[in-house]
């Protein structure tokens, strides 16, 4: 696992430094899913694991990363610095290189470390094959199909409806179909890895990610969100992160 922190260091220093000389900070965001993709091939590749279950763990991480990579990369290439990353370049002014470093991209790093940690480990040690691992890949597909589905309707509507609420379709039961997705998938992934013997504890990896975007990427997006037209009945109507009915 310490080569794998070493990777994940390694990777954010290569992004810290590209973000430094072109002054923008907000070209991690666009490393993160890709970052994963990278991690568990480069172990893969130095540890050359035989079970074909860690292939099959590589993969499902590869699809969730590429595709976020693409997404984000499609979305901020050749753009601005992100609103975020300018406000603490002003607020950091002096000081904004080293805590950029510290709070930005180590920090990423962290993140990635601890919420991929179950397919790591399972890159390093080789573990075997178990029938109930289908269980965790049934798991993962649900959420990934959870998440594509919501981003594409979300893009739909968007194109349709530009500057409207979206509240149809997987909109209607959860305000964030993407995130619960998302946390879901690497339920998945971890339910996958564990089933045929990673330990228990890197349950830490999936419930970190659900932390996260429920109490910091939620609320983050929803206060951007209140300006719109319709959005107290929007939250009156339809739950904030897990998907259900209400009158």
């Amino acid at each position: 696992m310490l080569i794998a922190a070493g990777i994940i260091f390694t990777y954010f220093l290569i992004f810290f430094i590209v973000a430094t000389i072109i002054k923008n900070n907000s070209i991690v965001d666009i490393g993160w899913g890709l970052g994963y993709v990278v991690t568990v091939w480069i172990l893969y590749a130095i540890y050359q694991p035989q079970s074909w279950l860690v292939l099959v763990l590589n993969i499902m991480v590869s699809l969730w990363g590429l595709r976020l990579f693409y997404y984000i990369l499609k979305r901020n290439v050749f753009q601005e610095e992100d609103f975020r990353y300018k406000n603490w370049r002003k607020a950091w002014g002096k000081y904004v290189i080293p805590r950029a470093f510290v709070q930005v991209f180590m920090l990423q790093g962290f993140f990635m470390y601890v919420i991929g940690s179950s397919a790591f480990y399972a890159n390093v040690n080789d573990v075997t094959w178990n029938p109930l691992s289908i269980i965790g890949m049934g798991v993962f597909l649900l959420g990934y199909l959870y998440e594509v589905v919501g981003d594409a309707q979300l893009k739909a509507h968007i194109k349709h409806h530009k500057g409207t609420l979206m509240t149809t379709g997987l909109w209607k039961y959860t305000r964030h179909p993407n995130y619960f997705g998302e946390s879901v998938l690497w339920f998945g992934i971890f339910m996958t890895a564990w089933l045929s013997g990673v330990p228990w504890f890197f349950v830490i990896g999936p419930l970190t990610i659900t932390l996260i975007l429920y109490f910091i990427s939620t609320p983050l997006l929803e206060e951007r969100m209140q300006k719109k037209d319709g959005w107290q009945a929007y939250v009156a109507t339809t739950n904030k992160f897990f998907p259900g009915m209400r009158d």
